[in-house]
């Protein structure tokens, strides 16, 4: 059976579990991280030598960074239907993915998530977080002008790029923050919200992220 370490409230876990969700994988999960910690036995260790999460193991395989969880698992379970065996297919999903991860993340995850709501006040940065609320902003101006065509990120159904970028928007609309009124983002996390693997592995309580900096 495929196995998964993490946290349910870590989003790179989180857009593991949605795929898995979406692919109604048989799966275990293994609590890792955070408060439970486990990071740093030998075994772990020994599966992802940089002691983060998510891992998977699927049978004798093993798997570590999210975006490469994702693909693996696409590919190796989901035929098509989510990451294109085609190259020409593929190109635009993994360039979203990966801006998703270079752009997005840094500017949301990091900057904002991080530096404001799991920073305590008397430590924040305040100019570096009104600095990463604009690069998020921008961000999903992107996101929005990607979408004026189309239902999903890249095309008429949900993709790993969907995935890798929609993973935030739970976060990003329930956090008490300025956000700019971007009507197509926001019909797209509606179609999003209305997936059972969303509510189910995305749509997760974090109150208990809030001010704390351990991972």
């Amino acid at each position: 059976m495929l196995r998964i370490w993490g946290r349910r409230s870590s989003a790179n876990v989180q857009k593991v579990l949605w795929l898995v969700g979406e692919l109604a994988l048989p799966h275990e999960h293994i609590p890792a991280g955070g408060d439970v910690g486990g990071l740093d036995t030998p075994a772990f260790r020994a599966m992802n030598p940089h002691g983060k999460v998510p891992v998977i193991q699927d049978g004798a395989v093993v798997v570590w960074e999210s975006h490469a969880i994702l693909r693996y698992l696409a590919a190796a379970h989901g035929g098509d239907r989510f990451w294109p065996a085609d190259p020409a297919a593929r190109a635009p999903i993994d360039g979203w993915m990966d801006w998703a991860q270079t752009a997005l993340q840094p500017a949301f995850l990091s900057g904002v998530f991080w530096g404001w709501y799991r920073t305590p006040q008397a430590q924040r940065d305040e100019a570096a977080v009104a600095r990463a609320l604009e690069q998020t902003a921008h961000c999903l101006t992107l996101v929005d002008a990607q979408l004026a065509d189309r239902p999903f990120v890249v095309d008429e159904t949900l993709s790993l790029a969907d995935i890798a970028i929609g993973a935030h928007l739970y976060r990003y609309f329930e956090l008490e923050i300025d956000r700019p009124a971007l009507p197509r983002l926001e019909a797209w996390y509606g179609r999003l919200t209305a997936r059972p693997a969303y509510r189910e592995h995305v749509m997760v309580p974090f109150g208990e992220l809030k001010g704390k900096r351990a991972f």
